[in-house]
């Protein structure tokens, strides 16, 4: 007989997909997916382009929801609630859910009011002190305040490739979120940017559950807990991210892990 399990070995769910399907138009894009987001842990999402993944991402937070042509069926919930429920506020959603996208884009703003902005539409501090402290502590686990420290009113636009993508993952933590979706965030980076994003998101997943889709198989075997595997459209198979990576159930993740898909 098993001995039962201690509380402290359970891991929770952040986030739970049940059997969702997402068509554009005709072209049926994600069929029936059912995935678990758990709570601290990095959850990658790997397959082939054009496979699913992304699209799935951006159900996390109902950013498909700016696409008129989209149609999504089954169940995501959030903190225990369907977020597809009618009366969702998807404004706060994104902020307990947020998202930072393949190409760095940091508002036409200061530095400072990039970070500022989200906390000032949410109302998260009552004066400019405690917004000082929200945009300083964002920029800080960002890994960012000690670059821009004394340019905080410096364009935004004006820092490089790397430092904007923190500024943009400085500016979606400002608004204190539970879950991180990352949509290819080092695609448009260099080797060393691309290491200290890696290393950041490591340190972030002791505050926040993380979903990054990735191309690279690389990146997926050294940050992330847990691996999803997609081929056109279905969800495969996922897992521990050891194990996927060593003995896939099938053969299509196989396949795509040597190199033979892809």
């Amino acid at each position: 007989m098993k001995k039962p399990k201690k509380k402290s070995d359970v891991v929770e769910n952040v986030m739970t997909v049940r059997n969702v399907d997402v068509f554009y138009g005709s072209n049926h894009a994600v069929k029936d997916v059912s995935l678990d987001i758990r709570k601290n842990q990095i959850t990658a999402l790997i397959g082939p382009s054009g496979c699913g993944k992304s699209t799935l991402l951006r159900c996390l937070n109902r950013m498909n929801d700016n696409i008129e042509i989209c149609k999504i069926t089954g169940e995501v919930k959030y903190d225990g609630q369907d977020i597809y429920d009618k009366n969702v506020d998807v404004v706060a959603l994104r902020a307990r859910i947020g998202m930072v996208f393949q190409k760095p884009n940091p508002f036409p703003k200061s530095i400072y009011d990039n970070v500022a902005y989200g906390p000032r539409i949410h109302r998260l501090a009552e004066n400019k002190q405690q917004l000082d402290d929200i945009v300083e502590n964002s920029l800080k686990k960002a890994g960012l305040f000690a670059e821009v420290a004394d340019r905080l009113a410096d364009p935004g636009t004006g820092l490089s490739g790397g430092q904007q993508q923190r500024l943009c993952i400085a500016r979606a933590i400002a608004v204190e979120p539970e879950v991180i979706l990352m949509d290819e965030p080092c695609s448009a980076l260099d080797p060393i940017a691309t290491a200290v994003i890696e290393e950041l998101m490591e340190d972030m997943r002791l505050n926040y559950s993380i979903v990054i889709v990735t191309h690279s198989m690389q990146q997926a075997a050294r940050i992330s807990q847990r691996t999803a595997f997609f081929h056109m459209g279905e969800l495969v198979e996922q897992g521990a991210t050891s194990k996927i990576f060593t003995l896939p159930k099938d053969e299509r993740t196989k396949s795509y892990i040597t190199g033979r898909i892809g």
